[in-house]
């Protein structure tokens, strides 16, 4: 109780408290207010909210934001001026958006008359540096801005009297007249459909890609997607070159917005609309296509088919193609190549190349040369590695389906859906290929050269293929070159390498894949994987480009099979060259790696059966040392990956005879000297089970490039070994010889280096001997094959 009185000590009733309360506030208020004018004090505290139309308001906000700028026109603060530009822009957008208009207001074509007067004034101005930076990208900006009003920018210079707000109105009342809804517009006549109806609709949806809240509200209202929307203006469009442009702009909405691949569906749209617009650009000769960089009249689709002149349409065929084909082969990157996906995607490629083959006629016909060879080179880089089985698969596939959509219906298509097949490959290769040497490019011709070398190595023309590589110097310039294209050098030189095994040349097979495994990043440089480096991490910007250059899965090259043949190359050449310099410690090796395997070998101190394709080389090279060439063969042969070979027993035999003649080298080099004095013909045929005649050619060959010191003595079908013993003259005499050889080759290697690789050719002083006899055994004595020529350059 004691604190209830205290709160009722005073006295004075309960309303009397109320009264004095409210006067406080009011006192309160009166005192917060006073520093207000008299008419806001009287809006706050007398009349009612007035609420404007929005109409009204945006006008009203668009006018105090064009005051702004001309003040900061008025001090030259254009920082300020670029700032209010940008929220003009947004106020135009709103505008028009209420309106319901597509013509600008007068209000701002004016505003954009007295910016471009201000900026092309020639006085000079001193200026901050933010300022300077801000007053050069205005101009940029304003320009560019400008294009979409340069007619209405046009006619106010010339009559710049107009009453703003009128005008204003009028534009507004005259827009309305066209702008009808999208049912309305659907559910009319063809012959009421103006072609501003069609336009206005079709800057509407333009308008909507380029803003994400006019987008989201479209999809939202319709459910369609912008491409969705544009196709269904295309049935309506009153031109064939409004429906050109409308359908450029449907394939540029179908690329946008697209983090993975694209989907198949509507891929196959891509290229039906693109066969389209070809049907159009043939069917109207006055209709051209000119660069996407050009600007025509903005009305120049309004005119009729009957136009006597020239109507240009913006647009790029090149680009297009080039992003199909992109696409397509992202998606195969991204399709798991072991399920029927994969394969029924590569059924799509024969549609694409009619597309490619199409396009690129049109620009013969048309003239530009420089765009057909671009898609020439598309064409080749589909074909290439293709062999002459796949490519007749391929043609009978394209044939059947044709002939399913013949039997479908009949169709009004004017260009032909079927791509044009020549006899073979080779045949269609050889055409696109002149076609790009005659008007490409510099890369287009050296990506087409390569692609042609690979395609005679895949049909085993050795020797041909070889000759284009060394006359085109390609080797020599590789490393300044885009790395799709190092890619595809490296792919170049792996498949020449099999080509060259395949023919027997076991010389020149190890060196066109001896730089390939220099190190361990063989898939990388075939593009055929990423290499993990443990001490070098990679950042993800760079292991998402890596993975965009890997190629798709059926135009991969076995890597087994390639290491396989890498390695069978380096047992023969090195098992010979090991016995022949078993006594010289410092000797050079053909194979390091090979060597190093070797000795890994050696080391273990239990050896397992072969597993891998490396044990099974290394245990026929460990029985080939022994002079086992009967063991050493069978373990090779056990190897499954011979059977990627479409001549298996070609190539088989072809190994076996060359491991008995190694055999046979191996044996002399090791017993010769310190074992026999002589050694029986029949004796040596017998036991390497090699007939005479080969025998008597190979210790021939030995004889004649001073491996082995031994005569022949005829009556007796004998081999007679003389014992050399060099002097301590002649020893030094060899040892400054090899020292000014390899002096002179860094010298010549230095003036190369400094004239740019073309300084001095001196290739042929330092083939070895082995090598200019397997040459000149090639058949072509010209050209002669350079390890270190060919293998220059791999660094993908």
């Amino acid at each position: 109780m004691t604190t209830t009185s205290r709160f009722f000590a005073q006295g004075g009733s309960e309303s009397e408290d109320e009264s004095d309360f409210e006067k406080e506030v009011e006192s309160n208020n009166i005192r917060y207010l006073a520093d207000l004018p008299d008419g806001e004090f009287c809006c706050c505290m007398d009349t009612k909210r007035v609420v404007k139309p929005r109409k009204d308001k945006c006008f009203e906000e668009m006018t105090n934001t064009i005051e702004n700028m001309k003040h900061a026109m008025n001090i030259n603060d254009c920082v300020y001026l670029q700032e209010t530009f940008e929220k003009l822009n947004k106020h135009l957008e709103r505008v028009l958006t209420i309106t319901k208009s597509v013509k600008a207001p007068t209000l701002y074509i004016k505003t954009l008359v007295l910016l471009e007067d201000f900026l092309n004034e020639d006085k000079v101005r001193k200026m901050s540096t933010s300022n300077s930076k801000a007053f050069n990208s205005m101009r940029q900006k304003l320009k560019k801005n400008n294009m979409q009003y340069q007619e209405d920018i046009n006619r106010f210079r010339e009559s710049p009297d107009i009453e703003d707000d009128d005008e204003y109105e009028e534009e507004v009342e005259e827009s309305t007249d066209d702008n009808v809804s999208w049912e309305m517009l659907f559910s009319l006549d063809h012959e009421v459909i103006t072609w501003n109806m069609v336009n206005k609709k079709f800057k509407e949806i333009m308008a909507a890609r380029g803003s994400k809240r006019r987008s989201a509200r479209l999809k939202l209202k319709t459910g369609e997607t912008h491409a969705d929307k544009l196709m269904d203006l295309t049935k309506i469009a009153k031109t064939p070159a409004q429906k050109l442009e409308i359908l450029f702009s449907v394939i540029s909405a179908e690329f946008g917005g697209l983090s993975e691949y694209m989907p198949i569906d509507v891929w196959k749209k891509c290229v039906v609309n693109m066969l389209t617009i070809l049907d159009i650009i043939v069917k109207y000769y006055n209709i051209n296509v000119v660069d996407d960089t050009a600007e025509p009249d903005e009305k120049e689709t309004s005119k009729p088919v009957d136009y006597d002149g020239t109507i240009r349409v913006s647009g790029n065929l090149v680009a297009f193609l080039e992003r199909i084909e992109t696409e397509f082969f992202k998606g195969l990157q991204c399709i798991d190549p072991h399920t029927n996906e994969y394969v029924e995607r590569l059924k799509d490629e024969p549609m694409f190349l009619a597309l490619a083959q199409k396009i690129q006629d049109y620009l013969e016909r048309s003239g530009d040369y420089k765009g057909a060879s671009k898609v020439a080179l598309i064409l080749v880089e589909s074909i290439y590695y293709k062999p002459q089985e796949v490519f007749d698969a391929m043609k009978k596939m394209a044939d059947e389906e044709i002939e399913e959509g013949k039997e479908s219906g009949p169709t009004s298509q004017i260009v032909p859906r079927k791509p044009t097949f020549a006899g073979s490959s080779r045949a269609m290769m050889d055409t696109l290929i002149s076609f790009i040497y005659t008007n490409g490019d510099e890369r287009a011709k050296s990506r087409a050269m390569l692609c042609d070398i690979y395609q005679h190595a895949l049909m085993d023309n050795f020797v041909t293929a070889r000759d284009l590589l060394l006359m085109s110097h390609l080797q020599d310039n590789i490393q300044h070159m885009d790395i799709s294209t190092q890619i595809l050098f490296n792919r170049t030189m792996a498949q020449l390498g099999l080509c060259a095994f395949r023919v027997g040349m076991i010389n020149e097979s190890h060196s066109c894949l001896s730089e390939l495994y220099s190190g361990h990043r063989v898939r990388e440089f075939l593009g055929q994987g990423v290499s993990k480096n443990r001490d070098h991490e990679k950042t993800t910007e760079q292991i998402l480009m890596e993975r965009r250059r890997q190629i798709p899965y059926h135009m991969h090259i076995n890597l087994e099979l390639l290491e396989a043949v890498y390695l069978t190359c380096a047992m023969l050449l090195e098992v010979p060259n090991m016995a022949a310099n078993s006594h010289d410690a410092k000797h050079k090796s053909v194979s390091k790696n090979i060597c190093r395997l070797l000795e890994i070998s050696e080391r273990q101190a239990f050896t397992a059966p072969p597993e891998t394709i490396r044990d099974h080389v290394m245990a026929a090279t460990r029985a080939l040392t022994k002079g086992k060439f009967q063991e050493a063969f069978s373990v090779l042969n056990s190897l499954d990956v011979w059977r990627l070979f479409k001549n298996r027993d070609s190539v088989l035999n072809m190994v076996k005879a060359r491991i008995k003649e190694v055999a046979l080298r191996t044996y002399l080099f090791t017993y010769s000297s310190s074992y026999y004095k002589s050694l029986s013909l029949d004796e040596l045929a017998k036991m390497f089970d090699i007939s005479e005649s080969q025998v008597h050619s190979i210790v021939s060959k030995m004889m004649i490039n001073e491996e082995l010191t031994a005569k022949w003595d005829q009556p007796t079908q004998c081999i007679i070994f003389h014992e050399v013993q060099h002097n301590r003259l002649q020893s030094l005499a060899f040892q400054i010889t090899e020292k000014l050889s390899t002096l002179a080759e860094s010298n010549e290697s230095a003036m190369e280096s400094r004239n740019g690789g073309a300084g001095l050719d001196m290739s042929s002083r330092r083939r070895d001997n082995s090598q200019d006899y397997a040459a000149a055994a090639s058949g072509n004595r010209g050209l002669q094959m350079d390890g270190s020529s060919l293998t220059r350059g791999v660094s993908a």
